[in-house]
């Protein structure tokens, strides 16, 4: 187990840069087992997340090299295996080898996936994707067994609900199948379209990326000859986004598409937070009076719900009463009582979070229940007089690249401590 430690009280200034979308890379990786080359990545973030993809990678005699933001990933010597359950379950983004193996061997055993306790998040989208292509699904025990070995072919698949993941699997599954498979109902992150681009490059066939619609025209080959660059990752970006507004006095956010953040900037200018927006930079200004909004989560190009917690301890900043409804997972909530601990006024009502104002937060003994409830305590550590220590900080590192290091360059006082290798599992 790790935990973070941060003396509060100390304005942050300087710049910090974004790092490459975890929700890209999560995808991304187990993308990379589809290709009959090896595989480049760019702008990778240095995350728990990544390290144990590696590990589930290394399973199936997949090599993989992580330097400086460089991963590397040969898939020409492949096998199939028993996937490392302990690893799979570590992450839900687990389950994109589900598409993936199946693509690639027509079949997939894999655990049932872990991740976050953020409430339900079903996987039923993407399995009815697998049966639209021809495949076999049964669970047992804890696992779901896969088949297609009389082949995958495209289907129409009209998805009950925007799904981000399922988007993703289908398109992961369907492109190496034979003929025409249209996803409609599919979900525009702009995730999806990096995905959609990486494979692309390879020789895939994949149109209508960011819309509602999306078509995959099946290949027989994909071969990397370039390297593909991560996209900035909009959730990190809007958490420092928040942490300077917050508690900073002059901070520059670079590596950020600001196209990809403008519900969360419209929602941020609304309070009275000054920016200055630039093309692929956001500089934050000190605040001063800030004003209460309310937000209400809503799919991709709405205001994220990976979001809520980070903007939760600015509003505690506003004048008056602030108020998010979560229409995406109504159960994420487990920042409100570790932040209630530090001394904001926050309470549940109706299915709202009903942010009050606060003058003041004190330093005390917090636990990260899950990777945007862990960034929240991290805004708030940093905003409080006196020392936090947020326990289960293994959480936060899952999806931050490199947190540490980026907020000590702006003047934070954070520390570390962690076993060795704690939350990175071994096959």
């Amino acid at each position: 187990m790790k935990s973070m430690i941060i003396q509060g009280g100390n304005p942050l200034s300087g710049e910090v840069t974004i790092g490459g979308a975890k929700n890209s890379t999560v995808a991304l990786i187990p993308a990379a087992i589809l290709a009959d080359t090896p595989v480049q990545f760019d702008s990778v973030p240095d995350i728990l997340d990544v390290h144990n993809l590696m590990a589930i990678l290394e399973s199936m005699n997949v090599s993989s090299h992580f330097e400086n933001g460089v991963l590397d990933i040969d898939p020409t010597h492949i096998e199939e295996n028993v996937l490392p359950g302990k690893a799979i379950k570590s992450l839900r983004a687990s389950y994109y080898f589900m598409g993936a193996l199946l693509g690639r061997f027509r079949r997939a055993t894999v655990s049932f996936p872990g991740g976050d306790n953020i409430g339900p998040r079903p996987i039923d989208q993407h399995i009815k994707g697998f049966k639209a292509l021809g495949a076999e699904v049964t669970e047992i025990d804890d696992s779901v067994h896969i088949d297609a070995s009389k082949g995958l072919h495209g289907a129409r698949v009209f998805l009950d609900i925007v799904s981000v993941g399922a988007t993703m699997n289908i398109i992961l599954a369907a492109v190496k199948a034979d003929g025409l498979t249209v996803i409609e109902n599919a979900a525009k992150e702009p995730e999806i379209i990096d995905l959609a681009t990486f494979l692309n490059n390879m020789g895939a066939k994949v149109r209508g990326a960011g819309t509602d619609v999306i078509r995959i025209e099946g290949v027989s080959q994909l071969k990397a000859t370039n390297t593909h660059t991560i996209i900035p990752d909009r959730i990190e970006a809007g958490t420092y986004l928040s942490m300077a507004a917050a508690v900073g006095a002059g901070v520059n956010i670079q590596n950020v598409i600001p196209e990809h953040l403008e519900a969360f900037t419209a929602k941020l200018i609304e309070m009275g937070v000054k920016m200055d927006i630039s093309e692929d930079s956001i500089y934050v200004h000190k605040s001063e009076k800030l004003k209460p909004i309310q937000v209400k989560t809503m799919p991709y190009p709405g205001f994220a719900t990976d979001l809520q917690q980070p903007i939760t301890p600015l509003m505690g900043r506003a004048d008056g009463a602030s108020i998010i409804i979560d229409t995406i997972y109504p159960e994420r909530t487990k920042h409100i009582p570790e932040l209630n601990r530090m001394g904001e006024n926050i309470r549940l009502e109706n299915n709202m979070i009903v942010v009050n104002h606060c003058d003041d937060l004190t330093g005390t003994i917090v636990a990260a229940g899950e990777i945007r409830a862990g960034a929240s305590l991290v805004i708030a550590a940093l905003m409080a007089e006196g020392r936090t220590t947020i326990t289960n900080a293994e959480n936060i590192l899952r999806g931050y690249d490199r947190i540490s290091d980026k907020l000590k360059a702006l003047g934070g006082h954070i520390q570390i401590i962690e076993d060795t290798d704690a939350g990175v599992f071994e096959y």
